[in-house]
């Protein structure tokens, strides 16, 4: 079994649309204004975009992980084009750099570059 697809709940989809393009990925399905499809610019990952109604999602019930090898230069390539980041690239004790931001709908995004430590960490089982 191969995770391979993650859907996140949006409230504006042309705006959230926008977001996700801004940070890099490579839109494939264009269904407005229900839904949209984009692709990652490295692997074959899939990430969809679906309108909910109503309020969003509380901000901290989703997260989502894009690996990012030049961690630092991709964030201030994104800082450059105007994507306000809550934190900056930042070494953590689970031995990742990472980097968090929010979508328009308040889901975490994280950058981050783990190396051998993301299936390999010193305390793995």
């Amino acid at each position: 079994m191969r995770l391979n697809h993650i859907s996140l709940g949006v409230t504006d989809i042309e705006r959230a649309v926008e977001f996700y393009d801004r940070l890099g990925l490579i839109q494939i399905v264009a269904a407005h204004p229900r839904y949209a499809r984009f692709r990652a610019p490295d692997g074959d990952a899939t990430l969809s975009l679906e309108s909910i109604e109503g309020p969003a999602l509380a901000p901290q019930a989703s997260a989502v992980y894009f690996e990012c090898e030049q961690l630092d230069e991709r964030v201030a390539e994104l800082e450059a084009g105007g994507i306000a980041f809550d934190q900056r690239p930042t070494d953590q004790p689970y031995l990742w750099r990472d980097a968090v931001l929010r979508d328009p709908d308040g889901n975490r995004i994280h950058l981050y570059w783990a190396g051998e430590s993301r299936l390999d960490p010193p305390w793995r089982v």
